[in-house]
């Protein structure tokens, strides 16, 4: 009703362009819990005073900055002035000391980018194209570009992308694929719902795939690939390599090169955490013969539901994970091979387009707020950082530490509303899941320490300094006490 009394007093075209600088400011506003949603006012009266009101109240938001507080008198909102905003800033006792700080706060990233996704998504409903199409081929065209490869395929989960790159190199029953034990479930699912074993290997100092490890179970199976580690596994062929860059930390992509050269594996690079990280000065996901990307609503470059990317530099299999994602078709129902229904929705290449622009800022920031992490509990001895190797550029889609007493800590943490998550409590190899392949406990030694002992701290770019400072303030806190 008051966008149809707007449109009678002002004409549809004006009220649409006031409407649209109403929602301008939202996309520079800094999102904070307490004070921190914040509508700002502009010099309009009237009608578009109403809208405005109106906006805050549907998007939720938790007070108005005006110059003018008199033309607020009746809000319901908190209203503020600039001044008395910097004041409360200085104190922080409102935006941080009182108030929760969440793991991860998706709400921020959408305000910032809400009015480009809304006019794509708007265009998408408008032409009711809503598999595939324009918008996942601008999307495919971006990412490829941001991460310095000639292909790129739209899927519909990272999980997914793994599975269309193993089908595509063929691995099957009877075939082993060497994988990481610590990282999420998802990477050994692709491996077994092409029938093939999962064999895991330790982790090194940086959390992933150990090339040396790797590279003894490959002596111990010996010179032909074949053989294996107890009755479980029989006598299975080792076709490929699956490293994880986990956490946003590149794997040592050079030493796995090399021993897939000397074995003759073909390596499928798991960046479902790693958008735009890099070794050696190289993207992720250009190493083996595909990377795979997972655009899970809380990854560095999240959709608004599941997606996934699939990248290689190769023309001829990136056309046949082009056929697999879509029922094995080469044209319209002609199906050249057994395929699945893998297709990227259009609203969600919609929202990745949009947001793509933004991943490099993204990327630095949650940089910048490691680093602040780092010096902050740099000489904290009873907490293990993240380290980055010198030849990685890590992204840190988590930040994760290392401590004792690890539940201790995310229990005192979450009683003073600090929020962390536990990345990974149980490594693949003891999850029950694969209790048929005959792994027991102390098989993996540094991927089961690492889980009774890793704990994910807060890390979005919106996050704040002084969120970080309060963060690490409660942690040294917590062993203060301990120590007593």
């Amino acid at each position: 009703m008051l966008y149809s009394t707007c449109v009678a007093e002002l004409g549809e075209s004006e009220t649409r362009r006031a409407v649209h600088e109403l929602t301008l400011p939202f996309a520079e506003i800094p999102l904070r819990r307490g004070i921190s949603t914040l509508a700002f006012s502009s010099s309009l009266s009237g009608y578009l005073e109403a809208i405005q009101l109106e906006s805050a109240r549907q998007f939720q938001l938790d007070g108005i900055i005006t110059w003018d507080k008199a033309k607020y008198s009746q809000s319901e909102l908190p209203v503020y002035t600039p001044r008395e905003l910097n004041h409360l800033t200085e104190k922080a006792s409102l935006l941080d000391n009182g108030t929760p700080i969440p793991f991860l706060d998706l709400r921020a990233q959408h305000h910032s980018t809400y009015n480009e996704i809304d006019d794509r998504i708007t265009e998408i409903t408008a032409h009711t194209a809503f598999i595939l199409g324009k918008q996942v081929e601008e999307f495919e065209k971006r990412f490829a570009e941001a991460q310095e490869v000639p292909y790129c395929l739209g899927v519909s989960s990272g999980t997914d992308a793994l599975h269309i790159a193993l089908m595509v190199l063929g691995i099957g029953p009877g075939d082993a694929v060497i994988a990481p034990a610590s990282t999420f479930m998802a990477t050994a699912e692709a491996i077994s719902l092409c029938g093939a074993v999962p064999v895991f290997v330790d982790c090194d100092e940086y959390q992933n795939l150990h090339a040396g490890r790797a590279r003894e179970l490959l002596e111990g199976w010996g010179s032909s690939g074949k053989g294996g580690r107890g009755p479980a596994l029989g006598r299975l062929r080792v076709r490929a390599i699956l490293p994880v860059h986990l956490y946003g930390h590149p794997a040592d992509m050079e030493a796995i090169l090399k021993l897939a050269e000397e074995y003759r594996l073909e390596v499928v690079e798991d960046c479902c955490q790693g958008h735009l990280a890099s070794w050696g000065g190289k993207k992720v996901g250009v190493f083996g013969a595909f990377g795979a990307f997972s655009f899970y609503p809380g990854k560095n470059l999240g959709a608004y539901g599941e997606a996934g990317a699939l990248v290689t530099c190769d023309a001829e299999l990136y056309r046949k994970a082009r056929m697999v994602r879509q029922h094995g078709e080469i044209q319209r129902y002609h199906h050249e091979v057994i395929g699945h229904n893998y297709r990227m929705e259009a609203i969600q290449g919609a929202v990745l387009s949009a947001k793509i622009g933004h991943l490099e800022r993204w990327t630095a920031m949650r940089r910048a707020h490691a680093a602040l992490y780092n010096a902050l509990l740099e000489n904290v001895e009873e907490v293990e950082v993240p380290m980055e190797h010198p030849n990685a550029r890590a992204v840190y889609h988590l930040y994760v530490i290392r401590v004792n007493d690890r539940d201790g800590l995310q229990r005192y943490l979450r009683d003073r509303g600090i929020v962390t998550g536990l990345h990974y409590p149980v490594p693949l190899h003891l999850q029950p899941a694969y209790a048929s392949l005959g792994y027991r406990e102390g098989d993996l030694p540094v991927a089961e320490r690492n889980a009774k002992r890793v704990l994910s701290l807060p890390m979005y770019p919106e996050l704040t300094d002084s969120q970080v400072r309060r963060v690490v303030e409660v942690i040294k806190a917590f062993l203060a006490r301990k120590r007593n």
